[in-house]
């Protein structure tokens, strides 16, 4: 018995002996009458609730447990989940246990994980977030469909741009997909931005033009680094997706599809063309691709900004807060960690 239990028992004697009324003492312990009487039996001198054990009415016994671990790896259910053995085993007229049941004597026997005879599936994690603080050195690439004029034949278009800049650094439109293609569009691309080895990731699907071995070994040459995305997951290639959208939404993108591989390079050409010198990218400060390749978008936000600053100090009762923020844009990110992907 404790110390605290035995002092209370005896303070409580000592005030009903001299003529208090046990209640009243049992209250002023903070205690009650039944407490009291209970701490007071000697045969509750131990807690019994620290030496309670209960033996769970429907638990299952060993030879049970050992039965569904037999049952369990024998040929016609060793591949099977037990989401997939309690109904089967219903079907033949038969309950052994409980589908949570079959889940916890599997797993603490770590039978559990995998009960296929195919390979596990994979965890593919996300791909590594990349940062970009200036032209080429972080380019995504994609391949996409152009249609023709023939139902079921397309052309494919190969384009390159800088995620910084978002400028198209480079583009091809062929009749087939290939890894050898790819190449070439890599090794043009690098010999007219001059870029050394070691400088640029390129990042892109995992398409087998992108995973070729003619693409692998013209990038170790090159000294490009290669990144992919997951499988099927659009998200991890945003860019590109996006301007493949911006391409297909065009007002003038052939509706019908293009007449031949020479009128589809003809297009391509031409919204390259404003795509990198007049389209004012708003996720760049509304400047276009090209202006920021070059650094020119420095000096026109500059610019920007003062003109804002010259009319707000002009009238300066017609500004409820700051001025516009025409600040360059310092750092472009792919595929960042965030809080809902840090795990992923």
């Amino acid at each position: 018995m404790s110390a605290h239990r035995t002092e209370t028992i005896h303070l409580i004697d000592e005030a009903r002996d001299a003529g208090a009324r046990q209640s009243k003492a049992c209250e002023i312990m903070a205690i009650s009458a039944k407490t009291y009487q209970r701490w007071h039996d000697s045969a509750n001198e131990q807690d019994g609730r620290i030496t309670a054990q209960h033996e769970p009415a429907n638990q299952l016994t060993e030879l049970e447990r050992q039965h569904m671990i037999k049952l369990a790896n024998e040929p016609e259910y060793a591949d099977l989940s037990p989401s997939k053995i309690v109904p089967k085993l219903a079907d033949e007229g038969r309950y052994i246990a409980s589908e949570s049941s079959f889940y916890r004597v599997l797993k603490a026997e770590k039978q559990l994980r995998h009960r296929h005879r195919s390979k596990p599936g994979r965890q593919i994690k996300k791909p590594r977030a990349l940062t970009a603080t200036g032209a080429n050195e972080l380019y995504s690439w994609d391949i996409t469909y152009l249609p023709t004029l023939i139902q079921g034949l397309f052309f494919y278009l190969y384009l390159t741009m800088d995620i910084y800049s978002r400028k198209i650094v480079g583009w091809q439109v062929h009749e087939t997909e290939s890894s050898s293609l790819a190449a070439e569009l890599m090794t043009d691309i690098c010999h007219r931005e001059k870029v050394p080895p070691g400088q640029v990731t390129l990042h892109s699907d995992n398409g087998s033009p992108m995973k070729g071995a003619s693409l692998l070994a013209t990038l170790q040459n090159l000294g490009v680094m290669p990144s992919y995305s997951r499988p099927s997951v659009s998200n991890d290639n945003p860019y590109s997706e996006s301007l493949f959208r911006t391409l297909k939404y065009r007002s003038e993108y052939p509706e019908h599809g293009f007449t031949d591989l020479q009128g589809a390079r003809t297009w391509v050409t031409g919204f390259v063309h404003w795509y990198n010198t007049q389209h004012l990218h708003s996720a760049i400060g509304f400047v276009t691709p090209q202006q920021r390749h070059c650094g020119e978008d420095k000096q026109i936000l500059a610019n920007r900004k003062r003109v804002y600053q010259q009319a707000k100090a002009k009238h300066p009762n017609r500004w409820s807060g700051e001025i516009r923020n025409w600040n360059p844009i310092t750092e472009v990110h792919l595929n960042p960690v965030t809080k809902e992907n840090k795990a992923a």
